[in-house]
């Protein structure tokens, strides 16, 4: 039984669902996790051991971001990847009185969900527009609002725990889901269809160049041997195969290469190293002179994009200074944070005569 009928003219109380155990497992049974507001102390619970709450936002290296950006009152903000709002929050209560930010977000299903949190924190629409589109977009996004230039701008190149943690989005294998993957559900295809439509050598290439995954030819083979619909039994394919043919393979490499496949499938799926080729080559036409822009990335691929597009630019008189060196998170926040670790946030200053000085 379900249902408990209140009298005639009451409301229907319905019952959460039982879940065995002390605490629930599954991330759509963590009802106080999944509302903050009302559990409050349990979710502190939570991050005092150092776990990020289900489907909660945390922004990464927030002092550090301000640190490189130095955000000012009047200042014109673009973020280029709003996620759950937290560095737009930062950047909005430092640009105030005057300035305005812009957010971008590829993912429907959160950008409103963001857009509301902001809004009811008192940033109205003279403050703060978001916007559905392709950070790829951010030229044609800043012209549809009316702005020349932007005097700050940021990229968090990470998913969010929103994306992460929901089993439905098929970003991981915590929990059967399907094997999807997409930042944007609505458009192209979702991972399942990718590993049907791909070759073996194909998939080989995607797993080199997108994760540096060691066993690549291996975990090629395995995925093409049968239909894959779920991050489960994708993870059980990679881990048992790998154990199979190698059985000395200790349990932890086996289980990184299996997230090394789900990240080189997402950046495929998402079409991410185009996507962020784009945005650099966008940035120094989006900047006002002496603007600033930062930019966290997560893994080797994007870094290494974003290192060299900064290193050129500097060569090219775009950029009168680059970060020399990679900012890393404190050690306080990885150990309050364990999804802040691989983070490496990198930052740029456009030139403001075109010229570099020497």
């Amino acid at each position: 039984m379900t249902l408990a009928q209140a009298p005639e003219d009451g409301p229907v109380h319905v019952r959460r669902k039982r879940y065995a155990g002390k605490n629930p497992r599954a991330f759509h049974d963590k009802y106080k996790e999944l509302n903050p507001q009302r559990y409050a102390a349990d979710v502190e619970k939570v991050l005092a051991s150092g776990k990020t709450p289900a489907g909660m936002h945390r922004p990464i290296m927030v002092p550090e971001i301000l640190e490189c950006l130095r955000p000012g009152p009047g200042d014109v903000v673009v973020d280029c990847t709003l996620g759950g709002g937290g560095h737009a929050r930062a950047l909005l209560e430092r640009v105030q009185p005057g300035g305005r930010v812009l957010g971008l977000d590829v993912d429907p299903i959160e950008l409103p969900r963001t857009e509301a949190r902001l809004r009811s924190a008192g940033f109205g629409p003279d403050v703060f527009t978001a916007r559905h589109t392709n950070f790829a977009g951010v030229a044609r996004a800043m012209a549809a609002e009316g702005l020349a230039a932007a005097d700050v701008m940021l990229a968090d190149l990470g998913v969010s725990s929103m994306q992460l943690d929901n089993p439905d989005r098929g970003f991981n294998y915590k929990e059967p889901g399907p094997l999807d993957m997409r930042m944007n559900p609505s458009r192209g295809e979702p991972a399942s269809k990718l590993l049907e439509r791909v070759s073996q050598s194909e998939l080989v290439r995607m797993l080199t160049e997108n994760a540096d995954e060691p066993h690549a030819d291996l975990i090629a083979r395995l995925l093409k041997h049968r239909p894959i619909d779920t991050t489960h039994l994708l993870e059980r394919i990679v881990r048992t195969g790998l154990t199979k043919a190698m059985p000395n393979i200790p349990k932890a490499e086996a289980k990184m290469s299996v997230r090394r496949t789900l990240q080189a499938l997402r950046i495929a799926v998402n079409d991410e190293f185009a996507v962020l080729e784009a945005l650099l080559r966008s940035l120094p036409a989006c900047l006002a002179p002496g603007g600033r822009v930062a930019i966290l990335t997560f893994h080797s691929g994007e870094d290494r994009r974003v290192k060299k597009a900064f290193q050129a630019g500097q060569r090219d008189g775009l950029y009168a200074d680059v970060a020399r060196f990679v900012v890393r998170p404190s050690m306080e926040e990885t150990r309050a944070n364990r999804r802040a670790s691989s983070a490496k946030l990198r930052w740029a200053v456009k030139t403001t005569s075109g010229v570099v000085s020497r």
